[in-house]
């Protein structure tokens, strides 16, 4: 085989990989090894059980610079700032606001989203996976099509997988051009900020019993997974619900037509 390597496209620049929770330090610098030789260099992790650490350093081998500059957060909410998209990686079948794609999709949309954006590649725990709550925080999700006789696919394999894919995905001249017409779509920090918007009108105006909210934040979640919002939109709903914390109520505070929910 005669083909050259190539230099690594711009766009890998702007793709984020996320290693939420992992327990193994030889996993973080396996998985940085993997990055490097595909051209990836963003490494952010979320509470790691042991970083930084020597077997991380000695299973980098060549790739420790991305293990100096990797961010260490404290959430996953957190390492997703500034993002237009998450995609989550899962090895199960899950309730999910929308089917999983395979590998090699997930890998050519968040190349075509990197053109004009931040984004982000979400790994979780080795034993446990991503919590339901993590995958909800994504708008995407993907799965590497494994054997199903035995599955089980090693945290930094499966980060090497990816990594091939997106480089793949980034020098294919084949790449679909970007929608035409299109807006910018609203980052991962504008959305979860409509969505405590909406939490505070609905518990305000009496719609949402404060003592359990959780389930409809989540369904909130799944429904802007789907929509894919842009930045006009989210402004346009901000101001809707700003506008009904401010407009005109019935005696007791409460607003005209909102009756209230359990959340049930």
């Amino acid at each position: 085989m005669n083909a050259t390597p190539q230099a690594a496209p711009a766009v890998l620049d702007r793709i984020r990989v996320v290693l939420s929770h992992p327990s193994h330090p030889g996993n973080i610098g396996a998985a940085a090894r993997a990055m490097k030789t595909m051209g990836l260099s963003r490494l952010v992790l979320v509470n790691p059980k042991a970083f930084p650490d020597s077997q991380a350093d000695a299973m980098a081998a060549g790739a420790t610079d991305l293990l100096v500059a990797a961010e260490v957060v404290a959430s996953l909410a957190e390492a997703l700032r500034g993002t237009t998209l998450a995609m989550a990686m899962t090895a199960r079948r899950r309730e999910l606001a929308v089917p999983a794609l395979w590998a090699r999709d997930g890998a050519a949309e968040l190349v075509a989203m990197a053109a004009s954006g931040e984004v982000a590649l979400v790994f979780g725990n080795e034993t446990s996976g991503l919590s339901n709550d993590e995958l909800a925080m994504c708008r995407r999700w993907a799965m590497i099509p494994v054997n199903a006789e035995f599955s089980s696919l090693n945290l930094a394999a499966a980060v090497q997988v990816m990594c091939y894919e997106l480089r793949l995905a980034a020098i294919d001249p084949g790449l679909p051009p970007a929608i035409s017409g299109a807006g910018t779509l609203a980052s991962h920090d504008e959305v979860e900020g409509l969505i405590a918007h909406i939490e505070r009108a609905a518990i305000a105006s009496e719609f949402l019993d404060p003592a359990s909210p959780k389930r409809l934040i989540q369904r909130l979640r799944r429904m802007f997974s789907r929509a894919g919002p842009e930045k006009e939109e989210v402004a346009i709903l901000r101001g809707l619900f700003a506008a009904l914390e401010a407009g005109p109520r019935m005696p007791g505070g409460k607003l005209h037509g909102m009756p209230r929910t359990s959340d049930d």
